[in-house]
């Protein structure tokens, strides 16, 4: 691998502080987690004492107030120790930047302390049964009542959603008026009416708690609703590309952690008489994965680069999506071809990054409409 540029000596420091802090706190009960469905609670408290909850969060809120790139090496380093259970990136990526960015001062102040300490963990649920990456066809309503709103509907697939204190809420306040007519809604857990679903079974990342959400006649006051109202899709368009950035950083960190593992292997794995490694298909494929995993590596640290600059737009980062995603997919089958039977066992770590890889390319908006991103900025 060619050597990076876009860290400097001092995010390099807390690549190792992280870096010794999953291997102590996380990979020795991440198989126990797996069965649970969750990780312990008690793992957000640990992580706001070392500072790795909202990095980028402003001093004046409790936060330490560095560049995105500290947020960036967090995703990194789960993704290379193949532990996805803790929802760290979703929460300090995602959902907290919504309040941050948007919120008012009554309802930074009230929140963000807590989220950088993980004494509250967040979720955003956009997400619907029936809908998807249409976030326009949302149907979870919230209808202006006095002071108040009333909101109603689901929401499924919401990462973090056992465990969250605070849910970021994409809610139609005047269906009449489509994307116009989304609002975002900061609603608590415990609010009545507001329940939560079975933690789901999913396929991979099975220590990341992930719930359906339920609101029958929740009754909120409007001082929930998170900036202006009608103003929620505009604000998700605007956060998107941090969210898509952070699933590439991932992406081509579980890339290069699978290329590394699986040339151990190979060198190890003795068939026909030989290494698995000593055989010219093994080099040629370790070959292709290595420089594609390179190619894309330096197209993603440089929209790492942007980001930090202010200057990544949507159409740039859908680009980092698909082009990391899609290569997670391939590079992560292929390695588990290469461990031949033993990477269909569990207890390798192969099976499970591929496992964890495939919803890669669906949330955060899945490959086919980063492809409709991008095509329109073509033909446009």
């Amino acid at each position: 691998m060619i050597p990076r540029t876009v860290y400097d000596a001092e995010h390099e420091l807390f690549r190792e502080s992280v870096r010794k802090f999953i291997e102590t706190e996380v990979t020795p009960y991440h198989e126990q987690w797996e069965k649970d469905g969750q990780v312990d609670r008690g793992l957000w408290q640990k992580a706001g004492e070392q500072g790795f909850l909202v990095p980028t969060a402003p001093e004046e809120y409790g936060g330490v107030g560095v560049d995105y790139r500290y947020n960036a090496i967090i995703s990194e380093e789960l993704a290379r120790s193949g532990c996805n259970g803790p929802g760290w990136p979703l929460h300090s990526d995602i959902a907290v930047p919504y309040i941050l960015n948007f919120g008012s001062e009554e309802q930074k102040q009230k929140y963000i302390p807590a989220c950088i300490s993980g004494e509250i963990v967040t979720a955003i649920a956009m997400t619907e049964p029936g809908a998807g990456s249409d976030l326009q066809g949302i149907k979870t309503s919230a209808v202006r009542d006095g002071d108040d709103y009333v909101i109603n509907g689901s929401k499924t697939f919401i990462t973090n959603g056992q465990h969250a204190d605070v849910v970021v809420l994409v809610a139609k306040t005047d269906p009449e008026k489509g994307a116009a007519g989304t609002s975002l809604f900061l609603i608590e857990a415990g609010t009545p009416g507001f329940e939560k679903g079975t933690n789901l079974d999913k396929l991979g990342m099975k220590a990341q708690d992930t719930s359906e959400l339920f609101f029958n006649d929740v009754r909120v006051s409007k001082d929930a609703l998170l900036g202006e109202e009608g103003m929620g899709f505009i604000y998700l368009m605007q956060e998107l590309p941090q969210e898509r950035l952070q699933i590439a950083l991932v992406a081509i960190a579980s890339c290069e952690s699978a290329l590394e593992y699986t040339t151990e292997y190979v060198k190890e794995r003795n068939a026909f008489g030989k290494t698995v490694a000593g055989f010219q298909n093994t080099q040629f494929k370790l070959a292709e994965m290595d420089t594609e995993i390179t190619a894309c590596r330096v197209f993603i640290d440089r929209c790492l680069e942007l980001h930090v600059q202010g200057k990544l737009d949507p159409v740039t980062a859908a680009k980092a999506k698909l082009l990391s995603t899609e290569l997670q997919g391939k590079v992560l089958d292929q390695c588990l071809q290469l461990h031949g039977g033993y990477g269909f066992m569990w207890e390798y770590p192969i099976a499970r990054a591929y496992a964890d890889a495939r919803v890669q390319r669906i949330y955060g908006g899945t490959s086919e409409i980063m492809k409709l991103i991008i095509g329109r900025s073509i033909i446009s």
